[in-house]
């Protein structure tokens, strides 16, 4: 059992779930969009968020708490090492425009982490940003990376799935800050600081009714598809309804962010 845990733990602590997330999310464009699937997006896509979510998680305790490098922070440091040399490797068999949306998600990346703005810090401490910041990381990465690289026309169809896809990622990151309420700096100003916990909730419902209406201004909708996103709103609102400070990590970071998952599972269906 504790084998088990630890294997969990490991794939966890290693973006490793995070990163199978962001790959559901990008083939679920795929087939919203009837895109043909591009193994170097999705592969760029994976292991740039295995090196991206751990440098954001350890570069900060490396630098400054000097934390002691055990036997799991090694294996995450080689599996991070062996991520950058294949997320290089797909980047450049990406095409030019779609490397210039990498760039901007490599720049998000590097600013949410290091300071650059003397008495500021970096951006993850800035009051009331890192919710939307992550929001548009995602959706460039989700959504305008596979568009970009597939060629594909720039419609109404595509900035609805933008919008769709921002105010799913802020549904799962509102479900994060609840259970982090009581761990959160008050200085972060996250909306369940600002609004309390259960006004957060309820504006998790309306916006997961948002998320669902988005799919009836398609042209194309059919009723498989309405029922796979109602399906999927209701899963996050039962997670938000549950939500609370005293739900564990595994709350979030395994179930929560397993909610990709289950979406493109429902989509192959």
């Amino acid at each position: 059992m504790r084998i088990f845990k630890n294997l969990v733990d490991f794939y966890i602590e290693s973006s490793l779930h995070v990163a199978i997330a962001l790959y559901a999310l990008i083939r679920i464009t795929f087939l919203k969009l009837d895109i043909p699937y591009d193994e170097a997006v999705t592969h760029f896509g994976f292991f740039g968020t295995i090196v991206g979510y751990n440098f954001i998680k350890y570069d900060e305790l490396a630098r400054i708490k000097k934390i002691k490098l055990t036997f799991r922070l090694k294996a995450i440091i080689v599996l991070s090492i062996l991520s950058f040399f294949a997320a290089f490797y797909y980047f450049l068999e990406l095409h030019s425009q779609t490397k210039f949306v990498g760039f901007i998600a490599l720049f998000i990346t590097i600013l949410y982490t290091l300071p650059f703005i003397p008495n500021r810090g970096n951006m993850r401490n800035w009051s009331g940003i890192k919710i939307y910041l992550v929001a548009i990381a995602w959706v460039g990465v989700t959504v305008i990376l596979p568009v970009i690289n597939a060629d594909y026309d720039w419609n109404i169809i595509v900035i609805l799935k933008c919008i769709q896809r921002f105010i799913f990622i802020i549904l799962l990151m509102l479900i994060f800050e609840i259970i982090d309420l009581k761990v959160d700096h008050w200085h972060l100003k996250t909306i369940p600081q600002q609004l309390g916990m259960h006004k957060t909730k309820i504006l998790t419902y309306l916006l997961s009714f948002i998320f669902v209406s988005l799919d009836f201004a398609k042209p194309d909708i059919t009723i498989q598809n309405l029922l796979t996103t109602l399906s999927i709103a209701i899963i996050i609102c039962l997670f938000s309804f549950f939500a609370s400070t005293k739900r564990n990590k595994y709350y979030t970071s395994f179930w929560v962010e397993s909610i990709p998952l289950f979406w493109w599972l429902l989509c192959l269906f």
